[in-house]
Parts: C-alpha cells; sequence; structure tokens
C-alpha cells in the first residue's frame, strides 16, 4: 500500500479525470483543439476543487510531444515529467506566492521568463495563491504578462480572483471552479473505495461528502483518515459518525418518535445522548436540528 496521501494517489493526469468542473475542462480542451491557447490564465475557485491540478495538466497538454493537445500522450519525456508521480520539468515552475509574492521575486520571474525552455514547447509558470501576490508585485509582472515571448504561459491560480489587480486579470482567460455537486462527489469516493478494496458501510460516504463541503482534496483526505483506521470490516457508520463528530442518524429518528408521542421526557434524554456523544456542539447539532426541522 502506497504511503502517499489519497489524494495525491488519485490526483488527474488529464481533463477528462477532473471531476465537477466541465464547464471548465470542456471549453479549455476546446481551445486545445483550435490551437487558440492564450498566453495566461486565471483558474479561480473553492479551495480543493482542481485550480492547480488543472493548471498541471494544462501545462502537460501544451509541453507534450503531441500537443498542444486536449489528451496528453503520457508516453513522451515531457508528459512522464509531469505525471502524477513524476519528478516535475524544469520548464513548468510553480510558484507559491504566499511566501514569494513580493516585488523583488516578481522582478527575478520577469527576468528568468525571457529566458527560452530548456527542452520543451513551452516556459510555463504556475503561480498558485496568486491573490498573495502584492500590488508592486503584479505591477513588475504587468508588462510581460502584457506582451510575453512566444514561449511563456502564466495561469495563476487564486481562491480570491477579486484581490488579483484588474490589469493583470483583464489580459488573462478567467476559469471560475466550482464545488462539486454532492452526487458527483459521493460517486467519485465510491470508486476509489473500490480500487482500495476496503469495504465501506452504507451512509458512510455522504458523511464523508458532508465533511468535505464540496471540495475534492477535503473529501479525500477525511476518507483517507477513515480508510488508514479501519478495521478488517472496513469503514463502519458507526465509526464514521464518531470520529467525525456527526449524529447518529438512529437517534433523529428517536427524537422525531418522541415529539410525535409528546413523550418529553424521552426528547430530553436523546437531546443528552446527543451532547455526549458530540465532539464538539457544532459538529453535532446541525445535523440533528435539521433533521427536527424537517418532522
Amino acid at each position: 500500500m502506497s504511503s502517499l496521501a489519497l489524494y495525491r494517489r488519485y490526483r488527474p493526469e488529464t481533463f477528462a479525470e477532473v471531476i465537477g468542473q466541465e464547464h471548465v475542462t470542456g471549453p479549455l480542451q476546446q481551445a486545445l483543439r483550435n490551437n487558440r491557447v492564450n498566453h495566461a490564465y486565471l483558474f479561480s475557485g473553492p479551495r480543493g476543487c482542481g485550480k492547480t491540478t488543472s493548471a498541471r495538466i494544462l501545462a502537460r497538454c501544451l509541453n507534450c510531444e503531441k500537443g498542444p493537445t486536449p489528451a496528453p500522450c503520457g508516453e513522451c519525456q515531457s508528459c512522464q515529467d509531469l505525471a502524477r508521480n513524476g519528478p516535475g520539468s524544469i520548464d513548468v515552475i510553480e510558484i507559491d506566492a504566499a511566501s514569494h509574492g513580493g516585488v523583488d521575486d516578481a522582478r527575478e520571474l520577469r527576468e528568468k521568463a525571457f529566458f527560452g525552455p530548456a527542452s520543451s514547447r513551452y516556459k510555463i509558470y504556475i503561480i498558485d495563491e496568486a491573490h498573495m501576490v502584492t500590488s508592486a508585485g503584479f505591477n513588475a509582472l504587468l508588462k510581460v504578462v502584457e506582451e510575453p515571448p512566444e514561449h511563456l504561459k502564466f495561469i495563476f491560480a487564486t481562491t480570491e480572483p477579486e484581490k488579483v489587480i484588474g490589469t493583470i486579470r483583464s489580459r488573462t482567460h478567467h476559469y471560475p471552479f466550482r464545488l462539486v455537486p454532492p452526487g458527483t462527489l459521493r460517486e467519485y469516493l465510491g470508486e476509489v473505495c473500490g480500487r482500495e478494496a476496503i469495504p465501506v458501510e452504507d451512509g458512510v460516504l455522504p458523511l464523508v461528502v458532508r465533511a468535505g463541503a464540496g471540495s475534492v482534496r477535503d473529501s479525500m483526505s477525511v476518507m483517507d483518515q477513515l480508510l488508514a483506521g479501519a478495521a478488517d470490516d472496513g469503514v463502519t457508520y458507526a465509526m464514521a459518525t464518531s470520529l467525525l463528530g456527526y449524529t447518529d442518524g438512529s437517534l433523529l429518528d428517536s427524537i422525531v418518535d418522541a415529539f410525535a408521542a409528546t413523550d418529553g421526557a424521552a426528547a430530553f434524554e436523546v437531546v443528552n445522548r446527543v451532547i455526549e456523544g458530540a465532539t464538539t456542539p457544532g459538529a453535532s447539532s446541525p445535523i440533528c436540528w435539521s433533521g427536527c426541522a424537517i418532522w
């Protein structure tokens, strides 16, 4: 069994593997087919929804020896370098703007950007957490983003696109990523559990999807934790509710029955059991009271 985290082990390598973002991956693939690739892109959206992964896939598509192509071959040296567990490419530079977003960092990038790629078709800069670049840093990059050499591409990824200054934003093709729908995420997690060959009881996946709140990475991290702690019988519903701090659905049924029977003592007993079993009040209360609201 690999020691890599689940979200890294199943990180998509092609646009076809990215889930819940068809409104982004479809147009990007068509642009690659039409050979109408822009020099700068802005990928925005909630954390863990595929922005940085899609930026890496786009870089893979652009530098594939059979490309630019909407589906990288996976066989050439560039594709292998940029594969899930590959060593990376010297011509695809990822920068974390949270720690390298100052004006000096931007000036250094600008100077290096004009040197051609070492072995690939394009030199590609993926700037993660782009909203952390300072205004002075963005201004230092403006000219090279506005009029880049033929070999240069920029991909900015951010959770806060409004903090990317307008002069940069207007020179990019902006693709907004979204939270992944629960049904799509639940189906994907089921496939992952099947590949891991660990049984998962009914009712567990909806809890994981709820905990992940539409983020693929967060959901995969929760699932990874449950799989890591699974016994021989796999991931049980009781284990999931206990670890995630959620209220067991049977308790909701009990409190609804108590209300229906106007049995105040039974209702208070169930509430006490919910409070005693909760990790924190905020973890269990939302589910409990949503069930009562439906009743």
